[in-house]
Parts: structure tokens; C-alpha cells; sequence
């Protein structure tokens, strides 16, 4: 493969066709294999998951069928220096998301200073009462934080979105690279890559130091999963597991004495951490959805009276919101007093009315996100969207602006994946982990690159057709 031949930035070739220098030792590498043998290694590692059961859900499959994630065998490579720069700019935000929690269930001085519209939060559903006024133990309110970057050129990242409810794909990170390390032994030997393998670790650790102030010795941390059918099983057992912590359903948990207590074969035991994958609507049938069957009943009252850590607290699904992303810039200056080191991707927010003439205006150009979506779903890509499905999406907007925001069509970064034919590009995301507790935060070194694998698609989600690759952040 030589120089790519779209106008994107690529992240191995130069224009010129020379190979950029976080990928030399790769390249030297990869032209000395055979391109059969490389063949042979792809099947080799689709064997694999298929074995080890890396699958995932897509919700309103009529087949209901598990899916394997496909798996890219071209790592994703990022100097130490460039993840360097990235990592300040990710600390800043989090620590600029976890502030806004805080203060939006308490004070509300961003509101009240006229940065933030009150309109953003008052109806919304992610934003929840019974958060008022209550502080987490550690004051922690995003335990576990997936910021999406996407690259545009060779020193510019963009924050795409937040993931501060349940971010997922961590599991994947960590298969994508012990299947690499499995297959290609003497890559890792010859390139130094900092290791991702010590997240479970470094995770347990995380929430353990999150444990209410009362707990006594070492705190007992469990995993809580909506069950089989949930996409995302995969990962609820996996990380259990690599943790050393216990994966519960809520039919396992009950209140027992002021305490969430689980069902053991030796009676019931009280449980310290309950990092949740299941969403607030379900977490508690007594204080949300009374029909839920997936949460434990009574939760919310013994964590708003200190006995149980809820990791992410409830209510932090309102960061998610891509309406309160388009004010991020704001919040960060707001919380740190500091300019944004990584700037988002120029958003238009159609609840204002100018915003809404412009994107209108200019729909075929443009891509629009539902401020509650998620997947890519419930999107629009104007450049690859023929004119009925541009002027259905008018009517829904004009209906319900504010349930929309807009964006520019990328330039989006390309990586090389391999093909039949050899290397080709594809476009890229980039989801690093960061966990949050009160002794710091914790940003794991790369996180779960998210591919898209049709030639000019810019949707990177598994759900649409992306796959995954191995994230390496050299050890320079």
C-alpha cells in the first residue's frame, strides 16, 4: 500500500508515501511476512474469539443472534509523545465532567451564571431528583469514563463524545491485545507497547477505594448485569472475572439490615461496590420503573444513606446528553479555569434558532445526531444519504429541534486494515478508559479503536458493521 488517496489524514503513510515514524518498526516488520501466512493469522484469530466467546447483541435482531466483533490484525499506533498531549487533555475533561455532576445536583453555579441553559437539564430524563443534594462516597461521580476521539490531522484530536454512564468495549481492548500478543510474539519483543493487561487490576483497585467510609477491611465489589440476553454480557461476566468480584443479577440482591446484600451458598453477604450495568430507570423498582426485574429494590435508599457505592452513580447519564456535550467547552473553562486542551468537533444545536436555519440550509452536508442517541442510530449522514432520507430527517427536525444537534462531516483519521488484496484505509475512532476514585485518575494507555470496516464508511460502530483493532501507545 502506498500513500493514501483521499484527502484524510492517514496515520501510517505520509503523503509521500514514507512511512511516519510510530509505525517504522511495524512496517519493517510486516514487510518481511508472507501475505498468506498473514491470511492464515486473521482466520487463526477469528478462531479464537469464536472460542472464547467474544460476541455481542445487536438489540431489535429478529434472530436475536450473538455477533462476532470482526477483528482487525493492523494495530492502531500512537507515539508516547502524542498520548502524552492526549492524556492531559483527557484528565482536564474528566475532571471537568465529574465537577459538573457535583455541582449540577447541588448549587447549579453553572446555571446560575448563565453558561449553561436551565432548559438543557430541568426536563430532562438522565438528570435525576433524587441525586439532589446527595454527594457520592469520594465525592466520585464517573467512576469509569469513555471519551471518543476521533483524529483529523497529525496533531489534532477532537472529543466526538462523552461516555460517563456504563462506557463498554473495555473487554475488547483487552482481547484485541492478548490475541495479538498470542499470535505475534516477537513483535512485542521488538516493539516496546505499554501494557493494557493490569486494567481489571487497576479497576478493582479503583472502585475498591470508592467504598463508603464504613467498610470495614477489604471492600467486597460485585458486578451487576442485566443478564444473558444484555449486549454487553460478554464483558459483565469477563470483567468479573478479571477482577476477582462476584457478577450479580438483581434477583441475587436484596436490603437486607441496611445493607445491599448478595445470595451466597453460605447465606447472604454485604457487598461494598456494586459497579452497575444496568441503567438508572432499572436499577431501583421502588424509586424508578416498578416494573423493573432487573434492579434490587430499596438500592437508592441505602446508598443515599452512605451504605453502598454505586459506580457510576446514578444521574451521570446526563453528560451523555449530546445537547450538554455542545456546551462542554464551556463546562471546562467553567470547572478548571482553563482553555480545553482537546476541543470538540464544531457543533450546531438546533434548539437555537439560528443553529436550526443553518443546518437545515445545509442538511446534505451535514451529520445529525439525536441528543439521546447512541450506536449510530437515530443519525443522519447527509453526504451519504440519498434526498428522500435527507427530507424525512427535515421533517423530524423541524418537528423537534431540540432533540438534535448537527456537525460537520468529518475528515475522519485512517488506519490500514488488512485485505485480500494487502493493506488498505479505513476509518478510525478511539475510546480511551479512564477510571476515577479519590486517590486520582487512572487513563489507561490506548483504549479500543473502533474501525470502520466498508471503504468510505464513516460509521465505526459494531452495530453498523465496525470492527475493532489493537491500540498500541509506544513505550518512548
Amino acid at each position: 500500500m502506498n500513500a493514501s488517496d483521499n484527502n484524510n489524514f492517514d496515520e501510517m503513510y505520509a503523503p509521500d508515501g514514507t512511512v511516519r515514524n510510530a509505525y517504522s518498526l511495524y512496517d519493517r516488520w510486516l514487510s518481511e511476512q508472507d501475505r498468506s501466512w498473514m491470511r492464515r493469522k486473521a482466520f487463526e484469530a477469528e478462531s479464537f474469539f469464536r472460542r472464547t466467546g467474544i460476541t455481542f447483541n445487536v438489540y431489535g435482531d429478529d434472530d436475536g443472534e450473538e455477533r462476532l466483533i470482526p477483528f482487525d490484525m493492523v494495530p492502531r499506533i500512537i507515539s508516547g509523545s502524542e498520548w502524552r498531549k492526549l492524556s492531559r487533555g483527557i484528565e482536564q475533561r474528566v475532571r471537568a465532567l465529574n465537577a459538573f455532576m457535583h455541582d449540577l445536583y447541588h448549587r447549579q453555579e453553572i446555571i446560575r451564571s448563565g453558561r449553561l441553559p436551565e432548559r438543557l437539564f430541568r426536563n430532562n430524563s438522565a438528570w435525576l431528583q433524587q441525586m439532589v443534594g446527595f454527594t457520592p462516597p469520594g465525592g466520585v461521580y464517573t467512576h469509569i469514563v469513555g471519551i471518543d476521539l476521533v483524529r483529523t490531522g497529525p496533531d489534532e484530536f477532537l472529543v466526538l463524545e462523552d461516555n460517563a454512564r456504563t462506557p463498554s468495549g473495555v473487554s475488547y481492548m483487552l482481547e484485541n491485545r492478548e490475541t495479538m500478543m498470542a499470535m505475534f510474539p516477537e513483535l512485542f519483543a521488538q516493539i516496546k507497547v505499554q501494557p493494557v493487561s493490569n486494567y481489571p487490576r487497576r479497576l478493582a483497585k479503583s472502585l475498591a477505594a470508592c467504598a463508603p467510609p464504613r467498610t470495614e477491611g477489604t471492600p467486597t465489589v460485585a458486578v451487576l448485569t442485566p443478564g444473558i440476553y444484555n449486549s454487553a454480557y460478554f464483558e459483565h461476566a469477563f470483567l468479573a472475572d478479571q477482577m476477582g468480584a462476584e457478577l450479580v443479577e438483581g434477583n441475587d440482591l436484596r436490603v437486607i439490615d441496611g445493607k445491599v446484600q448478595m445470595r451466597t451458598t453460605s447465606g447472604y453477604r454485604p457487598i461494598d461496590v456494586l459497579y452497575r450495568r444496568v441503567d438508572d430507570d432499572f436499577l431501583d423498582p421502588l424509586t424508578f420503573r416498578p416494573d423493573s426485574m432487573l434492579g434490587v429494590p430499596g438500592i437508592m435508599d441505602v446508598y443515599r444513606s452512605g451504605g453502598i457505592t454505586i459506580a457510576n452513580a446514578p444521574g451521570t447519564g446526563i453528560a451523555d446528553d449530546k445537547a450538554i456535550y455542545a456546551f462542554m467547552p464551556e463546562i471546562v473553562e467553567f470547572y478548571t479555569g482553563e482553555k480545553p486542551l482537546l476541543p470538540n468537533v464544531q457543533t450546531w444545536r438546533c434548539a437555537e434558532e439560528d443553529s436550526l436555519k443553518f443546518v437545515l440550509d445545509q442538511l446534505p452536508e451535514l451529520v445529525v445526531k439525536e441528543v439521546h442517541g447512541s450506536g449510530g442510530y437515530g443519525m443522519l449522514i447527509g453526504p451519504t444519504s440519498s434526498k428522500r432520507e435527507i427530507e424525512a430527517f427535515r421533517k423530524k427536525l423541524v418537528a423537534n429541534p431540540g432533540n438534535y444537534i448537527a456537525q460537520p462531516t468529518l475528515a475522519l483519521s485512517t488506519c490500514p486494515i488488512l485485505t485480500n488484496r494487502g493493506l488498505a484505509p479505513r476509518h478510525v475512532d478511539l475510546r480511551p478508559f479512564v477510571l476515577v476514585s479519590p486517590q486520582g485518575i487512572d487513563i489507561t494507555p490506548g483504549g479500543l479503536t473502533r474501525v470502520a470496516l466498508k471503504k468510505g464508511s464513516l460509521v465505526v460502530n459494531s452495530s453498523q458493521g465496525g470492527g475493532t483493532k489493537d491500540s498500541w501507545v509506544l513505550d518512548d
